[in-house]
């Protein structure tokens, strides 16, 4: 009987760390990726449903549905232990892991951006600069137009005034 009271104690210590391991894996990925107040909510959601999954497996697994005050003392130790013990140093750890692979990531991006980048300078000079060449110079062709027409109707007007005040 004790022996089995020691090993449901034990248990929930163990379900206590593993409780301890995924709040510490949520805290890492926020800590690794700015995420907005909905998300936290969802995560947050996420972990409390992670955690009474777990508790209630152990419970019905272990203990046959039998629920103990001393299983959730035991949850508690574990998360405790936990905390004080062994958080700090998986979330630095994670949290460089984190990092050398982002900075990984960034630089084999940086070198996959070098082909379309020269692609896409290559496609502007290749279509934009003659289309904009020749929409430039269509621009101006009519606006020497216009400016020749503006002109013409100026001219006319005057001779027109002078013929007019030449009949009188």
């Amino acid at each position: 009987m004790i022996n089995t009271q020691i090993h449901l104690f034990l248990i929930f210590i163990i379900n206590g760390l593993i409780i301890g391991l995924l709040f510490d894996f949520f805290r890492i990925l926020r800590k690794a990726i700015k995420t907005s107040d909905f998300i936290t909510y969802i995560e947050d959601a996420l972990f409390w449903i992670l955690t009474g999954f777990l508790i209630l497996y152990s419970i019905f697994t272990y203990n046959n549905g039998e629920i103990r005050l001393f299983m959730f003392f035991a949850i508690i130790i574990g998360i405790l232990l936990y905390i004080t013990m062994i958080s700090k140093l998986i979330i630095k750890t994670n949290l460089i892991i984190i990092d050398f692979f982002k900075k990984i990531f960034s630089i084999i991006l940086s070198i996959i951006k070098i082909p379309f980048n020269f692609l896409n300078k290559l496609i502007r000079k290749i279509f934009f600069k003659p289309i904009s060449f020749i929409i430039i110079n269509i621009k101006n062709y009519f606006t020497k137009i216009a400016k020749n027409f503006a002109s013409i109707l100026r001219k006319s007007k005057i001779s027109n005034k002078f013929v007019k005040n030449t009949k009188n």
